[in-house]
């Protein structure tokens, strides 16, 4: 073992630059690896540590306090089962300029539901109000309640979205009047509650021992964790295939870095053999001589990727609400053994065919290419007499190395494929999230705020009445930037067949102009005698129908069959049907319009358009401007981004070292070369030619590639989101992107040649005549 050892110190000691690359490679891609795979599992299971570290509540539990007395209340904390509990906390749904649901606590600690402060202090007066994220978006410094401005002194997190807002007890008696008198909050954990069985005997014990009518609401924290993880869930297919094309070309480089050692040191592998070295010993010596640079790498790469993490993470965190994430430390630790696995793997069978040379033979043969290699390829590009010499015996050289070509094609084939597919990705996730959210199409919502909202869990339902529509419309006529705009109306309908309430959408006016877009089919008619519906993938698998079936709506004691028409582009855990409001007067008769949308004219500013129809309306409406998820859609991009840099860096070490085995095999040609009047300018383009038609044909075929994976992967996200995908997603790539793209190979060969052909380029004539 010491011979191994020293012979492979040896070995690492004459060939710095491999081992340099070696150990940049394991390190970027163990950075990416570290990086995709800490996304992935925090993608699985961000809402149980969030939850586990906050002591979130199971159940979430509005009480009637003028049917249950305190002491009541303080009975069902000692019930079977109930391992913490917290409350009662009074509550008020007031609020402007939105409705809120507000909660008096003394502080954000607990036994449940610890509270996490993201910015500020708690509040410390009666003039003082806490808000949740969610809230924080919408409001500035202040909040109005009744007659009363409260500061906003802190935002606040709840792993269950328990509230909106939090005040001193105190202030609860002074808000609201009595749209909030009489409720309280009270918050539990139960010794088993891992099922949705469990929890609904849980609730059914606490209100056996409540009074009849005391148990106004009672909310699981599974519903809440069903969407954070059903929100972050499309995203780990592209996490995957990222993960797996940067520990791809890892091993091809690793494979090529070996290689090369093995062709560069074939002299010296017949000399270990003379004196004796046995050839599972050479076999040892040259894995060992890839495992130690590339387990630097590996520590070194996972230190990257946690730091490249803490940005993404906390980003994430602040998105889907659920506290602080981390890379967990089994990842940190799994992540580098099997990059340092999958190196020295790729070093294997480059080594075996180092052991199985004769010393004779590996004497005999020293480094040059076969004999047979590239020799037609120069002759016939020698023919070419109105292309550059130079040029020409670049462009000859891949040749000489066929194997080593296909290898570093392939690694540039993997690169140049995720830039194509990383581009393609953002710009299908840009078009999804303007479709999903409006915020191209209908930027602004006018509503008209409620006297009093419904406990946690319910929808708020607000219609409005003749005469405040009468008012809105007239306020957007108005407006100058008005452009048009739809009448909602919402509604929940408990329909044949669905276990769960489908969201039923109706609007007056073109449905088109929703900006949703169609998977298949098309809008319903407008006209009140057609009795047709669009609605989403999930309404389709879970009643077994398609576009063109039938479908019977049925509310109360009212019945109506419709056609379905078309399916929208609307993924999620919710079952949405769109239909007119014609068509939903004959199920529900009494629903009435509780929201405008709003289109506006080219060029007109949303905020300063908001703030002058809130101007226009007064306190009794709220105008809201659709941000689009731009929070979501940036901590997105920005993880594919980095990824794709990470791959592409990966890609241009494998380039870097083939064009390094390349100078050092062909250093004499070089001086040569030099000595017969070649100049630095004409060895730096052929050098740099010597990789640049290997890159442009990696970069022609990673487009399909990368296309291909794109198609392949993009549905596997919309599945993973309850929904089919419509063809505008997919059509992504224009005639000139494809054209660019296809220069990204070439790109990432030119970008790793440089650095070793400008130093050939430099290097003395002398120096590179004894180099051999």
């Amino acid at each position: 073992m010491t011979a191994v050892i020293r012979a492979a110190r040896g070995g690492l000691g004459g060939r710095r630059l491999q081992a340099v690359i070696i150990g940049l490679v394991a390190l970027a891609a163990t950075a990416a690896s570290t990086l995709a795979v800490g996304m992935l599992v925090d993608a699985h299971s961000p809402f149980d540590h969030a939850f586990a570290t906050q002591h979130g509540a199971h159940v979430t539990a509005t009480v009637d306090t003028s049917v249950a007395t305190p002491a009541q209340l303080a009975a069902t904390t000692r019930l079977p089962g109930v391992s913490a509990a917290a409350g009662p906390f009074a509550t008020v749904s007031a609020g402007r300029p939105a409705p809120l649901q507000i909660v008096g606590r003394l502080s954000p600690d607990g036994p449940v539901d610890d509270l996490t402060l993201d910015s500020g202090h708690w509040a410390e007066n009666d003039k003082q109000i806490v808000l949740s994220r969610t809230a924080s978006d919408e409001f500035g410094s202040t909040v109005t309640v009744g007659s009363q401005k409260l500061a906003v002194v802190g935002v606040a997190d709840s792993v269950t979205n328990t509230a909106q807002a939090w005040v001193l007890p105190s202030e609860i008696a002074r808000l609201g009047g009595s749209a909030g008198s009489g409720q309280a909050q009270m918050l539990y954990r139960f010794a088993g509650a891992g099922t949705s069985s469990a929890i609904a005997a849980d609730i059914a014990l606490v209100r056996a021992a409540l009074p009849h009518g005391a148990l106004l609401n009672a909310v699981s924290y599974l519903n809440v964790r069903q969407t954070e993880q059903s929100d972050i869930a499309p995203w780990v297919p592209f996490i995957i295939a990222f993960g797996v094309i940067a520990l791809a070309i890892s091993v091809f480089i690793v494979v090529n870095v070996v290689s090369g050692a093995v062709i560069a040191g074939t002299t010296r592998i017949g000399v270990l053999k003379s004196i004796g070295f046995t050839p599972p010993q050479v076999v040892a010596s040259y894995v060992l001589l890839v495992a130690v640079p590339a387990l630097l790498g590996c520590i070194a790469g996972a230190v990257c990727g946690n730091l490249l993490a803490i940005p993404l993470l906390r980003q994430n965190a602040h998105v889907y609400e659920v506290g602080v994430l981390g890379i967990p430390f089994w990842v940190d630790v799994t992540v580098p053994l099997a990059v340092l696995a999958l190196t020295a793997a790729g070093a294997v069978p480059p080594a075996l065919r180092a052991g199985r040379m004769s010393a004779v033979q590996a004497i005999a043969t020293g480094r040059a290419p076969r004999s047979a290699h590239g020799y037609f390829a120069h002759r016939a590009l020698a023919r070419l007499t109105g292309v550059p010499r130079a040029v020409t015996l670049g462009l000859a050289a891949p040749f000489a190395r066929p194997a080593r070509t296909v290898v570093t094609v392939l690694a540039i084939v993997f690169g140049a494929a995720a830039v194509t597919f990383g581009a393609g990705l953002a710009t299908s996730l840009d078009r999804a999230f303007a479709d999903v959210s409006q915020a191209s199409s209908l930027p602004v919502q006018v509503r008209a705020i409620p006297s009093a909202i419904p406990p946690p869990g319910h929808k708020i339902s607000v219609g409005m009445s003749a005469a405040q529509q009468h008012t809105v419309t007239t306020a957007l006529a108005a407006q100058p930037g008005t452009r048009r705009y739809l009448q909602e109306t919402g509604d929940d309908l408990n329909l044949p067949g669905l276990v769960n309430p489908v969201s039923v959408t109706a609007y007056g006016g073109d449905p088109s102009w929703s900006g949703y877009a169609l998977i298949s089919g098309r809008w319903y008619s407008t006209s009140p005698k057609a009795a047709e519906v669009v609605v989403n993938t999930l309404f389709l698998t879970d009643t077994a129908t398609s576009v063109g079936s039938t479908y019977t709506l049925v509310s109360g004691g009212h019945r109506t069959t419709v056609r379905i028409v078309g399916e929208v582009f609307r993924p999620g855990n919710d079952v949405e049907m769109y239909l007119s409001a014609a068509t939903l007067a004959t199920v529900d008769p009494g629903s009435a319009p509780q929201q405008y949308d709003v289109a506006l004219r080219p060029g007109t500013d949303t905020q300063a358009y908001a703030n002058a129809l809130s101007a226009a309306l007064g306190n009794s409406y709220y105008v809201s401007t659709d941000g689009g998820g731009d929070k979501n859609l940036i901590a997105i991009v920005t993880l594919i981004a980095m990824l794709t840099i990470l791959i592409m860096i990966v890609a241009g070490l494998g380039v870097l070292n083939t064009v390094a085995l390349q100078i050092r095999e062909r250093a004499h040609d070089i001086g040569v070369f030099k000595a017969i009047g070649m100049t630095p300018r004409q060895t730096l383009a052929m050098i740099v030619c010597s990789i640049a038609l290997v890159g442009l044909v990696a970069g022609i075929v990673a487009v399909p590639a990368g296309i291909y994976l794109h198609h392949q992967v993009l549905p596997t996200m919309a599945h993973a989101a309850n929904s089919g995908i419509p063809q505008s997603l997919l059509s992504v790539y224009a005639p000139w992107g494809v054209v660019v793209l296809a220069l990204a190979g070439l790109l990432i060969a030119v970008a790793g040649a440089l650095g070793p052909a400008t130093w050939a380029a430099r290097t003395r004539t002398a120096f590179a005549l004894r180099a051999e």
